[in-house]
C-alpha cells in the first residue's frame, strides 16, 4: 500500500490578481519509504459547476459558445469553444450555483437538476473540483435571452444542436472541451437520448 505522507514546508504566493497561483513546496514520503522535497505551483480558482440541458422529446441540447482565451494562446485560432453552460461556485453550494448559471448563461430557469458526477479537471495543476449535472428543458422553460452577465464581461452565444450532431462536433474536433464531451458522453452511456 503507497503511504502518500505530505508535510507542507513552504508556500508562497506567486500571483494573486485574479485567482491564486501558489508555489508548495512539501516532503513526500515515497512508497520505498524515504522522504523527498518537491516543489510544485497550484492554482486555487475555486470549484465549478456544469450542465449538460437536454430535451427528451425533442433529442436536443442546449451549448453556449464563448471565447477562451487560454485556448487561443494554445492553437485556436478563433478561440471560441462550444461547451456545456458552467460557473464557479462562488459562495454558492454546486446545485445553487448550476441553476443561477443556466439562467445566466443560457435564459433557461429549469426545475429539476441531477447530479451525474464530480471530477477533478486537471489535478497536475489545478484545485479545482468541477460538479456535473443533467437537466431536462424544454421550450417554455426559457424566460431570458441568456448570453451572461454584461458587468463580468461575458458575451455568450446560446446554441440549440440536435443530440446526433452534438456526438459528430465532437467527433469532427468541433466540440473539443472535457467537460463538455463528458456530459454528452454521460447521456449516451446512460441510454438518456
Amino acid at each position: 500500500m503507497l503511504d502518500n505522507t505530505i508535510h507542507i514546508t513552504k508556500t508562497e504566493i506567486l500571483s494573486d490578481q485574479w485567482y491564486t497561483l501558489k508555489k508548495v513546496t512539501y516532503d513526500k514520503t515515497m512508497h520505498n519509504g524515504t522522504v523527498r522535497t518537491q516543489s510544485r505551483e497550484a492554482y486555487d480558482r475555486g470549484n465549478g459547476a456544469a450542465i449538460l440541458l437536454y430535451d427528451k422529446e425533442r433529442k436536443t441540447v442546449i451549448l453556449t459558445r464563448q471565447f477562451r482565451l487560454p485556448s487561443f494562446l494554445n492553437g485556436n485560432p478563433t478561440g471560441m469553444l462550444i461547451e456545456v453552460c458552467a460557473g464557479l461556485l462562488d459562495n454558492d453550494d454546486p446545485e445553487a450555483c448550476i441553476r443561477r448559471e443556466t439562467e445566466e448563461e443560457t435564459g433557461y430557469k429549469i426545475s429539476h437538476v441531477e447530479k451525474v458526477f464530480e471530477a477533478y479537471m486537471s489535478p497536475g495543476a489545478v484545485t479545482e473540483i468541477l460538479y456535473c449535472f443533467i437537466a431536462e428543458y424544454s421550450q417554455d422553460m426559457k424566460t431570458a435571452e441568456g448570453g451572461g452577465l454584461e458587468e463580468e464581461g461575458e458575451d455568450i452565444e446560446v446554441l440549440e444542436f440536435s443530440y446526433e450532431d452534438a456526438l459528430r462536433m465532437i467527433d469532427s474536433g468541433e466540440i473539443r472541451d472535457a467537460k463538455t464531451i463528458m456530459l454528452i458522453q454521460h447521456l449516451r452511456v446512460k441510454n438518456i437520448l
